[in-house]
């Protein structure tokens, strides 16, 4: 039976971006601080009062549904209201009205949600039409059996990126990471990938939103990475994690264009610090991940 080495780092705020004292419809810019009762709104939720076009009774009852970790199995309506901010009355309708339209179940025993089939759909929607996953899949287990590391493909979503496709090498220890697990974007090799990918402008505002949510301590810390990723992206062709993600694992990743109008996304290579040195990723496995990256955007005609 295989041995699987967990790093995971679901209950991270700058990965889930769910901030306890958050009083805002959404979590988009979440509030490091409990906000006064009659305090001025967040800037994005006083944005969204201001949009004629933004509709947020659907925003609060898609906020419910994002709640919803990869590993979660049950959530309460007490749950649902901590993690994105509004009241348990008001969850309690949004809840009854998604489990109404398919897109939670409840589950009587112990009067809990589950995301439903409707759900499901969406998703398995959105992954049929990424022909990016397609094509990306036999060339990423083709280097996970080199290197005998985890090959990812991953997305962004809001300050952290979740994995659209993960495989492993045959061997006997791995990282426990699946489709819809999420890393943290400014320390994670994929994560700094990414933000090498999108404008200075997107990168200011993601990097500001970081800010908001770190620890004041680990702040220049976090600074430094993605500088170093940006020359790293220049100088290498590879962004590096060694450590700064979990100081058990060794990563590096590369940003791709998928096409089809959607944003940047990354495959990263990584494993246990004791499986893979820095220097075996760097020697070794960085040709070969750039090369996977060019004959796939030139097979998804993305090459430029």
């Amino acid at each position: 039976m295989d041995l699987v080495f967990c790093t995971t780092e679901f209950n991270s705020k700058i990965v889930q971006n769910y901030e306890d004292a958050s009083q805002s419809l959404s979590m988009n810019k979440p509030r490091k601080v409990r906000l006064p009762q009659r305090a001025k709104p967040p800037l994005k939720a006083a944005a969204a009062k201001t949009d004629r076009h933004f509709v947020t009774a659907l925003a609060r009852g898609l906020e419910v549904l994002a709640c919803f970790r990869h590993g979660d199995r049950v959530l309460g309506n007490q749950e649902l209201a901590r993690r994105c901010g509004l009241a348990k009355s008001t969850v309690s309708r949004l809840s009854y009205t998604l489990t109404k339209l398919g897109y939670l179940i409840y589950v009587e025993d112990s009067a809990k949600y589950s995301l439903g089939t409707a759900t499901l759909s969406l998703g398995s929607a959105m992954l049929s039409r990424l022909q990016i996953r397609k094509l990306a899949h036999p060339l990423m287990q083709q280097l996970a059996e080199f290197s005998q590391c985890m090959v990812s493909l991953g997305s962004r979503d809001r300050l952290s990126m979740i994995y659209i496709d993960a495989v492993r090498g045959s061997s006997a220890v791995t990282l426990s990471l699946d489709s819809g697990a999420r890393i943290q974007i400014a320390t994670s090799a994929m994560g700094r990938a990414y933000l090498t990918a999108v404008t200075e402008a997107e990168r200011i505002d993601i990097m500001e939103r970081v800010r908001e949510l770190a620890d004041v301590s680990r702040w220049p810390e976090l600074q430094r990475g993605v500088s170093k990723a940006l020359r790293d992206i220049r100088e290498l062709g590879v962004c590096c994690s060694f450590g700064e993600w979990q100081k058990d694992v060794n990563a590096i990743a590369v940003p791709v264009r998928p096409g089809d109008g959607l944003p940047p996304m990354a495959i990263n290579c990584g494993a246990p610090a004791y499986i893979v040195s820095k220097e075996f990723l760097l020697e070794q496995v960085r040709p070969r991940l750039i090369a996977l990256v060019s004959e796939l955007e030139t097979s998804l005609g993305t090459a430029g």
